[in-house]
């Protein structure tokens, strides 16, 4: 989607041309007709530098898979519809389904303040936790500041010289927080709007505080097991994805020119509940599907959950609560969310009545046209 919602701080996706891979894989015989215009898309974005793309939809006509490049520099071994990989921000939509799930059970109110749950943790240079509701934190109108945007945070965790250093540190929610907390607030809480990982770290926090559980629990209990979304994992401090997956790529760097590294493995605990999920496409479509369809909101929360907010500079995207809304060059209207992380750009994107869903993965953080892919599979061009 048009509105960058990734987890990196310091990197910058841009466009370039390089890495040309091998020709195009495609899915079951027969749907080339229907998808066509997303296998073009998929096949830029590799002769655009990614070094491989997986996607798979899901409509009326089946299902539909295709691979584009490689999923290993190395060895040229090629990616897999069935890759795993690093969803980043799309986490969020999983753990705002779980607070409005416990709203739904009366356990919480959108409308109580973060101080209520979280007493003294949003606290420092103008920010207060008693004058922001959980409703902000989901929506990103909290005017909580990001912490991924602290540059002494992006040049160790996101540029070269610091990520191979700390790529394995474990970092816990409330440390994370407080970098937030070392900075002024974007906005008066309300006023305005601007994503900030910082909110979704304590949304995930605020699920403890209720439940006695992590956020990884709940998501587990509450969704990936009724779903059986076999290949969703939240991984915690495991450095590595699991089988079968592909390599991740970055340049670790503001630029697409450079060298390119292997950023496969990292500790998660830096995105914890603002980005740490492994899923795959088919995955990815289930669970957007079922959310959309009604079948793990009731009617009222899922109302809330697709209240959204206007996005300056973003015309046709709204934010809703961990659920972006967007209106496409043909007029479809699609909802889903996007998520960026090292060597990772995904994205997942559902019709409004959960019966079209694509998600796809580029494995290269630098280059590619994520937009070009939706609107491929949902506008045909």
């Amino acid at each position: 989607m048009s509105v960058r919602t990734t987890l990196v701080g310091a990197t910058t996706l841009v466009l370039s041309a390089a890495l040309a891979g091998p020709a195009l894989a495609a899915g079951p015989a027969g749907a080339g007709a229907e998808h066509s215009a997303t296998r073009r898309a998929v096949e830029a974005a590799v002769q655009a530098g990614v070094p491989g793309v997986t996607a798979t939809a899901k409509d009326a006509h089946g299902t539909w898979s295709a691979t584009a490049g490689v999923g290993n520099l190395r060895t040229g071994a090629a990616r897999s519809a069935d890759d795993r990989y690093r969803v980043g921000s799309i986490t969020k939509t999983f753990v705002a389904t779980v607070l409005l799930q416990l709203e739904a059970e009366g356990r919480l109110s959108l409308d109580d303040t973060v101080e209520k749950w979280l007493p003294g943790v949003v606290h420092g240079h103008g920010h207060d936790g008693r004058g922001i509701t959980i409703r902000q934190l989901l929506n990103h109108t909290s005017g909580i500041y990001n912490y991924t945007a602290d540059e002494d945070f992006g040049r160790t965790y996101f540029l070269a010289e610091g990520f191979l250093q700390h790529r394995y540190d474990t970092l816990t929610p409330a440390q994370l927080v407080a970098v937030a907390m070392k900075h002024k607030p974007d906005f008066a809480p309300g006023t305005s709007w601007n994503y900030s990982n910082t909110n979704y770290i304590l949304a995930g926090m605020v699920i403890k505080s209720v439940t006695g559980h992590s956020y990884a629990q709940e998501i587990t209990h509450r969704i990936i097991g009724p779903l059986h979304l076999r290949a969703t994992s939240l991984p915690g401090t495991r450095a590595t994805v699991p089988y079968p997956s592909s390599r991740a790529y970055s340049k670790l760097a503001q630029t697409a020119t450079g060298p390119t590294y292997d950023v496969t493995k990292l500790n998660p605990s830096l995105a914890s509940s603002a980005g740490e999920m492994i899923s795959d496409s088919a995955d990815l479509d289930r669970f957007y599907r079922a959310l959309l369809r009604g079948d793990l909101l009731p009617p009222e929360q899922l109302k809330e959950m697709k209240t959204t907010v206007k996005i300056e500079g973003a015309p046709n995207t709204g934010y809703g609560l961990g659920l972006m809304d967007r209106t496409l060059s043909c007029g479809v209207h699609v909802w889903g969310h996007d998520g960026g992380i090292h060597g990772s750009t995904s994205s997942a994107t559902t019709t409004a009545d959960g019966r079209h869903a694509l998600a796809f993965n580029f494995n290269g953080d630098w280059t590619g046209d994520s937009d070009a892919v939706v609107e491929g599979e949902f506008c045909g061009r």
